[in-house]
């Protein structure tokens, strides 16, 4: 018989996730295909592990729930669900900070300690996570939603990304940008750490996304310099550069052009969600804001998730 078969039969899930060698960071740079297939083969152990890793821990671990949240964005939002009639008091907390970006606070800043220490034994578990394309160097990176490859899946926390999106990302969003509606069907999500000398900052850009929901996680006190957002305002042609706060939220149109400046001192931790539509569709620029009324936005979409990862 062969030992080494053997014994890996014996081990737990949670054992064989923690003993798999990652792909190097050359190799995911570079999205070998031996990156792809790692990934691929390992899925349903790594969602097995999760599981077993969230039974061992279930009673050190926080639950995160909507209870982290702003209780003003929390009993708005809850408010809308019950009367969508009443949405504008939603609205209201949202700031445009620039043309189609809308700021607010989002997490309670006391309660982001909790959030982060939850994170920080998800970092911990020993579990490969994959982090995003091109921010390989990134220490608290990782997939969120189960369409990605590597993703996040202790069954807590999946719970709690599924009502940030539907609870509160996707109505939120119709009701600042209507033309989402029909192209927020599915959802996509990672988070994101720059520090200084690893992932620093992100060039110009826009999403593949409808919508695209930027958080910050960092704790009250938890200082940084830099890694300043730049949104550019296409009517103006000028950057309006803005800064992240503890539990602040940045919500704007994909296609708005937008840069991370470099990071001098610190970390800045940051969770970002999208909306798009079945196969990656978004709105076309200059797509008609046609009105659509409160109820139909206080709902859920009916249609299947998709397997559809823009990376």
């Amino acid at each position: 018989m062969n030992k080494p078969t053997t014994l890996k039969k014996q081990l737990s899930p949670l054992q064989r996730a923690r003993a798999l060698t990652l792909p190097s960071r050359e190799a995911t740079l570079t999205r070998s295909p031996s990156v792809q297939q790692f990934w691929d083969d390992n899925r349903h152990l790594l969602v097995d592990a999760w599981v077993e890793w969230e039974e061992q821990e279930q009673h050190n671990l926080l639950t995160p729930d909507a209870s982290l949240l702003d209780s003003k964005l929390r009993d708005a939002v809850m408010q809308a669900w019950q009367d969508p009639t009443k949405e504008l008091a939603v609205q209201d907390l949202w700031e445009e900070v620039s043309t189609d970006v809308f700021q607010c606070q989002f997490f309670d800043p006391q309660r982001l300690a909790d959030l982060r220490t939850y994170l920080d034994s998800i970092a911990d578990a020993q579990i490969p996570l994959r982090a995003p394309y091109g921010i390989a160097l990134n220490r608290r990176g990782a997939m969120l939603d189960q369409r990605s490859e590597g993703f996040l899946a202790a069954p807590s926390f999946q719970g709690f990304y599924r009502e940030l999106m539907d609870t509160y990302m996707r109505p939120i969003s119709r009701l600042l940008f209507p033309e989402v509606m029909g192209y927020d069907s599915q959802t996509f999500g990672f988070s994101i750490q720059y520090q200084p000398g690893m992932d620093t900052s992100l060039q110009p850009h826009t999403d593949a996304s409808a919508a695209t929901l930027n958080i910050n996680l960092n704790t009250p006190g938890e200082t940084f310099t830099g890694s300043e957002v730049d949104f550019y305002d296409t009517n103006s042609d000028k950057a309006n550069r803005l800064t992240f706060k503890p539990g602040m939220a940045m919500l704007h149109r994909g296609n708005v052009p937008h840069a991370a400046q470099a990071i001098t001192s610190g970390e800045r931790t940051n969770m970002v969600l999208w909306l798009y539509g079945d196969s990656g569709q978004i709105p076309f620029t200059g797509s008609s804001r046609h009105t659509v009324d409160a109820q139909s936005r206080w709902t859920r979409p009916t249609s299947t998730y998709d397997t559809f990862a823009p990376f």
